[in-house]
């Protein structure tokens, strides 16, 4: 039960686990082309990592599992008299192997045994061929000169809250969407040393002068980027740690630029999934595990107040309905998180303080209200479900809008929300614009109800000190057709 941290044979494999009392099953995921008839197929649970069923060499279609296990073992001493047992059963010579041994002892004597994963290939193991040999020199060698170190490059995008919010902090439902105005993008590259590179206007250690110093110092605070880089990389080894994923013997350097300090954690963990080789497969990281997993950089890490809206719109992208009900939230662990059709998405507006407001202050006092089962507030987090529940027809968009913003007027106080946030949204009623917050303070979101006005709204909002944008959204599904039709042009 203790962790272990070491290098298998000097194969440059971390092996990252944390024991449990049983014997332990080594495995990879077959790659495409690779036949799972000339392996043992594991099948896992997903939870507790235990090999549920063994299948030695398996036919086509006797097991839906790509999982392979390989010859490495660890086999407990008590254990080891099982051996003599299981070949007593086995008059004929070529039953006598360790594939239909694993096979008795999981499948019949249902022993305790645990699967470990390596992200790493084992192709060479069993029959193959020159060919198969050439490949993997090829492989290695380019590895030696470099031509490996391919910079991984991902981004993280922004996101508003059309519908709900903040009702999915309070077990409720939202629709938000991923938009392209702001992003956070993260750049890994393989090094020698393992580097985390400050970036030169966040992550500030010489300054002009003393007012530079100060002016830097109130607008960035004094905590920039490098500590997000750093907290998700601690996290990530944390999480393979627990979660018996061996991770490979590489370092790194990351870099960052980002205009939505946030999302840097987010485009962090996608660098690392991908230079790791850790999938959106339950057994490894999925999706909702994900969400959670980025929530908690932020809070347990880092100390910082987020919600887990934010964290689910910025691993799904696009359009997503959530839905967070206590239920669901303790059952499984996360919401219901639903892709929705893009296509139809009336434009949309976003304006926002130059000196944003306090999230934490917004909040106000309305949490312990509501976990001390105030009527009033309760109440008003289930109407935020019903508003959203009702926005998945556009037509009524404009009308539910200001309903929740309404709503959430009615909760917060005017005192709480702040002059700020109240001066955007009389701004944008003025020209007949549906309009709420997008997030926990210091931002409006509108409908672009009518082309004509968008101009004179946009002067109108820049004189009164606020920057005025029209939304971009963010399609992934779109990017992935785009970039499709990119490469079969070539």
């Amino acid at each position: 039960r203790t962790a272990s941290d070491r290098s298998i044979d000097g194969s440059g494999v971390y092996v990252v686990c944390v024991l449990q009392p049983g014997e332990l099953i080594i495995y990879y995921e077959l790659e495409e082309g690779e036949r799972s008839s000339s392996r043992g197929i594991v099948e896992v649970s997903p939870e507790s990592h235990r090999i549920t069923r063994f299948v030695e060499k398996p036919e086509e279609g006797l097991t839906a599992s790509r999982l392979a296990s390989v010859v490495f073992y660890c086999i407990q001493k008590n254990t080891l008299c099982c051996m003599s047992d299981f070949l007593s059963l086995q008059p004929k010579t070529t039953s006598r192997t360790f594939g239909h041994f694993w096979e008795w002892c999981i499948n019949e004597k249902h022993l305790d045994v645990f699967g470990m994963k390596l992200p790493t290939g084992f192709q060479l193991i069993g029959q193959v061929g020159l060919s198969d040999y050439t490949k993997w020199l090829a492989h290695y060698s380019s590895k030696k000169h470099g031509n490996s170190a391919k910079p991984i490059t991902c981004r993280s995008y922004a996101r508003v809250g059309l519908m709900g919010n903040p009702s999915d902090g309070f077990n409720g439902k939202t629709i938000a969407m991923t938009i392209s105005n702001f992003w956070a993008e993260v750049t890994l590259v393989e090094s020698q040393a393992l580097s985390l590179v400050p970036h030169p206007l966040n992550d500030p250690t010489e300054f002009g002068s003393l007012q530079d110093l100060f002016c830097i110092s109130r607008r960035e605070g004094y905590l920039g980027g490098l500590r997000l880089l750093q907290a998700t990389c601690k996290k990530f080894y944390q999480f393979c740690s627990k979660q018996g994923i061996a991770l490979t013997k590489q370092n790194f350097t990351l870099k960052y630029d980002t205009n939505i300090p946030r999302a840097i954690i987010s485009a962090t963990l996608k660098c690392l999934m991908k230079f790791y080789n850790i999938t959106d497969d339950v057994r490894d990281l999925p999706k909702p595990v994900r969400a959670n997993f980025i929530l908690s950089v932020e809070t347990d890490e880092l100390f910082i107040t987020a919600g887990l809206q934010d964290r689910v719109v910025q691993v799904y992208e696009g359009l997503v309905y959530m839905d967070f009900s206590k239920l669901l939230m303790d059952e499984q662990g996360h919401g219901n998180y639903v892709s929705m059709d893009m296509s139809s998405l009336p434009p949309f507006w976003l304006a926002y303080l130059s000196d944003p407001s306090d999230s934490g202050r917004i909040h106000s006092n309305i949490r312990q209200r509501w976990l001390n089962g105030e009527h009033e507030v309760v109440e008003a987090m289930k109407s935020f479900s019903e508003l959203t529940d009702q926005a998945k027809d556009w037509t009524r968009l404009a009308q539910l809008m200001n309903e929740n913003f309404e709503l959430r007027r009615s909760v917060y106080t005017d005192g709480c929300l702040g002059p700020g946030n109240l001066k955007m949204v009389d701004l944008a009623r003025q020209f007949g614009s549906a309009v709420k917050l997008p997030g926990s303070g210091g931002a409006v979101v509108g409908l672009i109800l009518d082309q004509d006005k968008l101009v004179e709204m946009r002067q109108a909002f820049q004189e009164a000190g606020c920057v005025f944008c029209v939304i971009t959204p963010y399609n992934p599904s779109q990017v992935l057709s785009e970039v499709s039709a990119n490469l079969t042009a070539r």
